[in-house]
């Protein structure tokens, strides 16, 4: 044989080599383990991958004087470079050991399996040098030939007869340094474009993934329902490209859209058997048979579905299905994806949980509060009352009334009520203080029409302009004004209680909000409107004060206009 021969025969080996790693290596059970590095599964697998290859590059090799020109470099090297130490060693091993044994004694077995171990092993413990680097082609072309370089000569100095070594490497050593070179640069480059194909696949996935639950986040908050499934059955169709799209519960299907809409109709009860083992077992399935959808209906046009459960506290609530026709077929990176978004949907699901449940704490705090304003304001009022018993007693009368609507609305138990109920709240008050403290109290309210429209939380002014009495203007001899102005702008309603009191300083405004000056009767009012603003409508909606000592304080806060779901609480 000469050297030309020998050299096409291992170029053509060597490249069906690299056709069936790179064909071995899309088969997906292959590529999620074969191209993940972490875990002890994976690297199993790996050592064994490329093993199978080193031992593939032997038999695809010459016979040449009782040794053989083999492929075992293109194999092992690639196998270190990618996998490490442990996986490049434990590869040349394999495929070493695998050299050493099936010639026991042989004229060149010993120094061949030793070349392959040593090739691996170095591959392995140059990739923790290279880092990143590690599947550039030129370093496993330049490790594979310097270790076909130390084959040859372990050759020449192991094996025996001399002569017979040296007529071996005259022979083998061009072919096989050159091919196996080549080869374990392509073998690597084929795992690098690999690597990122699937990189890039998982990364599109997860921009999908998270595309569809920022649009369907606002519908499944509000619980697994027909309305809120038929919703998010629409947007996944939209953007994953499947024959159909349905949601189930336990019983029913909530929605389904695409094909099959003629039989696979929402608000009736599950077709298919495969859904109600998935919601026995919790485990996702991917149907690639007609037959295993179980759909009786003779013109069902599925083809391959995918049915994942839905979670809530831990229990089975629900399924979210694909459905492929020969229109549009399913493929793994759906089937990961309907995963990835039955996740995040029982995420969501969980939310919705924990949303009822911060309402309900947040409307036992909002009832704690009112109780807490209404025995400090119904002593005062008493006391100014009993003032007028004896020496106006219509006067008495007219502001028992007012104190009877003020405590009559007080207790009411709506969260919110329109503007002009709680104005005329305040009113109410005002005409009981102004009877205690006279001329000193003075008054001005100005609200825009518009703001009318508006609901608000109940009982959150009057403690304001109660605050800004108490402990802004009765203070002074002379006493002072309030003022009460309400304005939409920016479609949210803005609403100032302003005094020309004593004013406060910026530090103690905020213990002020914080309920923690003094005595928790000192900063009642102002702290649980705050709190009250912030439990309904975010940090962003809190008080705002403004205040300098000798110069009065101003209090205001913007409301959003309230959705139904906000003010029936």
């Amino acid at each position: 044989m000469t050297i030309g021969v020998l050299l096409f025969s291992l170029v053509e080996r060597f490249g069906l080599i690299i056709a069936a790693a790179f064909l071995l290596l899309h088969f997906n059970p292959v590529r999620q383990m074969g191209l993940k590095h972490p875990g002890k599964a994976n690297r199993v697998f790996q050592i064994l991958l490329f093993g199978a290859f080193g031992i593939m590059g032997t038999y695809s090799g010459n016979m040449v004087f009782n040794s053989v020109a083999n492929l075992r470099a293109m194999s092992v090297v690639p196998a270190g470079l990618f996998g490490g130490p442990l996986v490049g060693m434990a590869a040349g091993l394999i495929a070493g050991g695998h050299r050493i044994l099936i010639d026991v004694g042989g004229f060149s077995a010993l120094p061949c399996g030793l070349a392959t171990i040593i090739e691996g092993t170095v591959a392995g413990f140059m990739a923790t040098r290279l880092g990143e680097r590690r599947l550039d082609w030129r370093y496993a072309a330049g490790i594979a030939f310097a270790g076909e370089v130390l084959h040859m000569t372990l050759i020449l100095i192991i094996s025996r007869p001399f002569h017979s070594a040296v007529e071996l490497v005259e022979l083998i050593a061009l072919p096989m340094i050159l091919v196996n070179t080549i080869g374990a640069g392509l073998f690597v480059q084929t795992i690098k474009l690999l690597s990122r194909h699937r990189e890039k696949s998982e990364s599109s996935t997860a921009h999908d993934i998270l595309s569809i639950a920022n649009h369907t986040v606002g519908h499944l908050r509000t619980g697994l329902n027909p309305d809120a499934a038929n919703a998010t059955a629409k947007i996944i169709y939209e953007r994953v490209g499947v024959a159909a799209v349905a949601i189930t519960d336990t019983d029913n299907v909530l929605a389904h859209v695409g094909e099959g809409a003629d039989h696979h109709l929402p608000g009736r009860a599950i077709r298919t058997q495969s859904t109600r083992e998935v919601l026995h077992t919790g485990t996702p399935v991917y149907q690639r048979r007609a037959g295993s959808i179980g759909c009786d209906h003779k013109n069902c046009p599925f083809r391959s579905g995918i049915i994942v459960p839905l979670q809530k506290g831990g229990r089975i609530v629900g399924t979210l299905k694909f459905y492929g026709s020969r229109r549009a077929m399913l493929d793994e990176v759906r089937f990961e994806l309907a995963k990835g978004l039955a996740q995040l949907f029982s995420t969501q699901l969980e939310l919705e949980d924990i949303q009822i449940q911060s309402q309900l704490r947040a409307n036992a705090e909002i009832r704690h509060l009112q109780a807490q304003i209404n025995p400090h304001f119904l002593f005062n009022s008493l006391n100014t009352i009993a003032s007028f018993c004896r020496t106006s007693p219509e006067r008495a009368r007219e502001l028992l009334k007012n104190l009877a609507s003020f405590m009559r609305k007080n207790l009411d138990s709506r969260g919110f009520v329109g503007l002009d109920e709680e104005v005329e709240q305040v009113r109410s008050y005002l005409t009981i203080e102004q009877a205690r403290f006279g001329e000193r109290v003075r008054v001005e309210i100005d609200i825009a029409d518009e703001c009318y429209q508006w609901r608000v939380p109940s009982l959150l002014i009057q403690p304001l302009v109660e605050n800004s009495i108490r402990h802004g203007i009765s203070r002074k001899e002379e006493g002072g004004l309030v003022r009460l102005v309400a304005r939409v702008e920016e479609d949210e309603l803005v609403v100032t209680v302003e005094d020309d009191g004593l004013g406060m300083s910026a530090e103690k405004a905020a213990k002020v909000l914080a309920g923690g000056l003094g005595s928790r009767r000192d900063s009642i009012g102002l702290s649980n409107c705050n709190n009250r603003l912030e439990q309904l409508f975010g940090v962003r909606h809190r008080l705002r004060i403004a205040s300098s000592p000798g110069k009065g304080t101003v209090v205001s806060f913007r409301i959003p206009r309230c959705s139904e779901t906000v003010a029936d609480t």
